[in-house]
């Protein structure tokens, strides 16, 4: 119970990393709140949480939307009065697409979800967070940080290596609150973020490579699962890495140096 008398916020937290890592916090003894899109698999994690004994509070929101962030946090403020932890996870894949063909309205709703959605979080969370200090784990890929052969995905690259630059920018910042920004660069996990993947023409966009068999040398060649990015998060948020901040973690089982 490392996170006991904790609160974690997570953004996304109704399916794959964001459900796993929400009860993992649970797991470690934290209250939890959770967003996402749909309200049926938010309920059932919030279900899963309650039934480890810790408090859940299952919120629909738009973390693109400055309103319903807003909104969010004053009731995270009024139900909880505090925030110890924050998983910045809510994002898509979106379109991929050969630069000329994606059209601006596909690019800024890759930007939308996943960029401004963290600048939104982080932005909301750190009036809750000054006063005791805490986590924020953002989310990345190991695309667009140490991966540049997925054709056509370069708004969604584009995006995960901004959010490298804003964790980083954001340890040092906030470092005085004691608070620590760590980013996660996860690789080949098993989700559903595949299934919201819409790919046209991407082989127009792909420079061949030649790959050395079993692509994710720890796991022989197979993807992780979700389980083991929590493990992650929840490290991160405990006392175990209170001296580590402003740190890119890979967890791809060595898949990134190959690719």
């Amino acid at each position: 119970m490392k996170l006991a008398g904790k609160t974690a916020l997570v953004t996304g937290g109704g399916a794959g990393i964001g459900a796993a890592s929400a009860l993992a916090f649970a797991e470690a003894g934290a209250d939890v709140i959770i967003t996402g899109l749909h309200e049926g698999d938010l309920a059932e994690v919030a279900g899963q949480i309650e039934a480890l004994g810790r408090k859940a509070l299952p919120i629909v929101c738009d973390v693109g939307d400055e309103v319903a962030m807003a909104a969010l946090f004053e009731r995270i403020a009024r139900d909880f009065g505090r925030l110890d932890a924050v998983l910045v996870n809510a994002g898509i894949n979106g379109v991929w697409a050969p630069i000329e063909e994606i059209t601006p309205d596909e690019w800024d709703k890759t930007i939308r979800v996943n960029l401004r959605g963290s600048y939104l979080t982080v932005h909301h969370a750190v009036p809750l967070m000054k006063a005791h200090g805490g986590s924020i784990a953002i989310i990345s890929s190991i695309n667009g940080t140490r991966t540049f052969s997925t054709g056509g995905a370069s708004a969604y690259s584009a995006s995960k290596a901004a959010q490298m630059a804003l964790g980083q920018m954001l340890a040092l910042e906030l470092a005085r609150h004691k608070i620590r920004v760590n980013v996660i660069c996860p690789g080949s996990i098993r989700t559903r973020i595949g299934e919201a993947t819409f790919m046209r023409n991407v082989e127009a966009a792909r420079h061949p490579v030649v790959f050395p068999q079993g692509a994710i040398p720890l796991n022989d060649g197979k993807a992780a699962a979700a389980s083991e990015i929590a493990n992650v998060v929840t490290f991160l948020a405990s006392d175990d890495a209170k001296h580590i901040t402003g740190t890119p973690i890979y967890v791809d089982g060595g898949q990134s140096l190959l690719i």
